[in-house]
């Protein structure tokens, strides 16, 4: 016997040996008998369908486009509804029961927009939704899935139905607004005309009795006005005359004051110029003039030693130049004895002499034709028929250059060396 339990989003279904009807649990636990008995689950989780219908003719023959959201799930309380669900759907994913929920929403959303107009749809959304919910529901009941809630998410149209709708009642709605403020516009001005009329009028009354009240305070206060400022004349001129004496005795005094206290800041002046002029000369001048018989003494010595190390570096490259002058001179004496003697030589042995210096050089010219074969590192060789081939080719071509030098020398000196050989080896026999 195997214990099983499942949580309060699904139900289980056992059937087999003892079992029947199958017994049904909503989130409890049950004991099962292995190999005679079966367990089975289904999902109790709420499902969320997006139910679109597309371009479905109302009653009036416009074409729109509704979108809903639907909440539905399979009753799990009620036992009716869940052994009925049970049923339809034992075995079945949510995904599967989602689509067969799906299609039959959307099949009673299309119904019942055929059977209304756009503008009942449009304006009365809580209506068409609470069709849509009953009608599904009383379908769905009968699959044991209860519909949870429906709300009409959205509404719209290819033809621009809708637009033109809002436009008309927008114009509608502009044109009564513009109407009724015109007509209160007009009322508020006749109203307004008429209060200031009156505010004119009972104004002018008024300001008439202020005028004539003002005229007649005006006039006795010019009476009184005249008694008083006479006898403020009087008073103010006696008041004056005694404020100018006062005020020129003051400004004696503060006269000669000020001339007393220019004399004593002269004297301080003169003493903080004094004592300035000491301080400097005791602070800068003096240090400044011994800083300067510094610097010009060391200047004059910084002179000296350049002027020195000038002369010096003179004179040692004036006998430099004298030494090399004398090297050059001697070696250009040497060399022309060297090539006087060459010259004599030369002139006594002529062609033999020229004989012997190519014969001196004639082996380092035979190292410099078979150089370049000590430096090749391999050589391919590709016969023509009927010629030597390997290294018996490479070596017969160097001799048939040196075969070539004696030609080769006759024509760049005019001698004939293979001639001057018998001759010189003639005289030595």
């Amino acid at each position: 016997m195997v214990f099983y339990t499942c949580g309060p989003n699904e139900a289980m279904v056992v059937s087999g040996f003892c079992r029947s009807p199958p017994v049904m649990i909503a989130g409890g636990r049950v004991f099962v008998l292995p190999c005679v008995q079966q367990i089975q689950r289904i999902s109790l989780n709420t499902l969320t369908l997006n139910v679109k219908s597309e371009k479905v003719y109302t009653r009036h023959g416009v074409p729109i486009s509704v979108t809903g959201i639907a909440q539905v799930k399979i009753q799990g309380q009620n036992k009716v509804m869940l052994t009925v669900a049970c049923q339809m759907f034992l075995g079945k994913t949510e995904n599967e029961v989602a689509q067969i929920a799906l299609e039959t929403l959307e099949g009673h959303q299309r119904a019942i927009m055929a059977h209304m107009t756009v503008e009942e749809i449009y304006k009365d959304r809580q209506k068409f939704s609470e069709q849509v919910f009953n009608v599904a529901s009383s379908d769905l009941v009968h699959m044991g899935i209860s519909v949870v809630s429906y709300t009409l998410k959205d509404i719209h149209d290819d033809q621009d139905y809708l637009h033109s709708l809002g436009k008309a009642r927008t114009a509608q709605v502009q044109k009564d607004a513009r109407i009724g403020e015109a007509v209160a516009k007009r009322d508020a001005g006749i109203k307004e005309a008429e209060a200031q009329q009156a505010k004119v009028s009972a104004q002018y009354i008024n300001e008439i009795e202020m005028a004539k009240a003002q005229r007649d305070f005006e006039l006795k206060k010019a009476t009184y006005d005249l008694e008083v400022n006479t006898r403020k004349a009087e008073s103010d001129l006696a008041y004056q005359l005694q404020v100018a004496k006062t005020k020129q005795k003051i400004e004696e005094q503060k006269v000669q004051v000020q001339v007393v206290e220019r004399t004593q800041q002269i004297q301080l002046q003169d003493q903080e110029i004094s004592r300035k002029e000491k301080e400097l000369e005791a602070r800068i001048k003096k240090p400044a003039e011994a800083e300067r018989y510094r610097l010009e003494k060391l200047a004059e010595a910084e002179r000296m030693k350049l002027i020195t190390e000038a002369e010096a570096e003179a004179e040692s490259i004036r006998i430099k130049g004298e030494a090399q002058a004398y090297a050059v001179e001697v070696r250009a004496r040497a060399d022309a004895e060297q090539m006087a003697k060459k010259a004599e030589a030369f002139q006594e042995y002529q062609e033999a002499a020229i004989v012997d210096m190519l014969l001196e050089k004639l082996p380092e010219v035979v190292e410099e034709i078979s150089k370049p074969l000590t430096q090749v590192k391999k050589i391919k060789m590709v016969s023509s028929g009927g010629s030597e081939v390997g290294a018996a080719k490479i070596t017969g071509e160097v001799l048939d250059i040196l075969n070539r030098l004696p030609e080769s020398v006759e024509k760049l000196t005019g001698i004939n060396l293979t001639q001057s050989l018998k001759k010189k080896s003639g005289r030595m026999a």
